[in-house]
């Protein structure tokens, strides 16, 4: 949900402000592009946490199973963010408008103040040790 209120938010500033001069065919390509790469990064985590049979509800990280390292988890601890950072992106780049690049920004700021560190928080409190030694490994995002 707040991935599709943030895409609305950027549709409502991309009507209020003008475009950039690249045409409508070449940035629904590029962003089409990224916006696929995005989903699929979601879809992956989602894939690889249901083999896991854990847990993909944010608000409920406290009943998670496993501690979930392979697939996409292996390089950032959080691809399923970063899946929706991208799709954010993408649409930027299909609007056109640059001002509706800030928006992703935002919502990587958001996620990772809101949710990210309370389920980190979560996650230690559950694995300990092992989850300590995930995350020293694995960067939160990718970098």
């Amino acid at each position: 949900m707040l991935v599709a209120g943030f895409g609305v938010v950027m549709w409502a500033q991309a009507q209020l402000t003008p475009p950039t001069a690249v045409p409508l065919l070449p940035r629904a390509l590029l962003g089409g592009f990224v916006i696929a790469l995005g989903w699929a990064l979601v879809s992956w985590g989602f894939l690889v946490f249901r083999e896991a049979q854990t847990t993909i509800d944010p608000v409920a990280i406290h009943t998670a199973r496993a501690l979930v390292t392979s697939g996409p988890f292996a390089r950032t601890r959080n691809p399923m963010y970063v899946g929706f950072a991208m799709m954010l992106m993408g649409w930027a780049v299909v609007l056109g408008r640059v001002l509706t690049l800030v928006e992703p920004l935002l919502f990587v700021v958001f996620i990772d103040r809101f949710q990210v560190r309370p389920e980190e928080a979560a996650m230690r409190a559950r694995f300990g040790d092992v989850y300590d030694g995930y995350a020293s490994r694995v960067p939160r995002w990718l970098f």
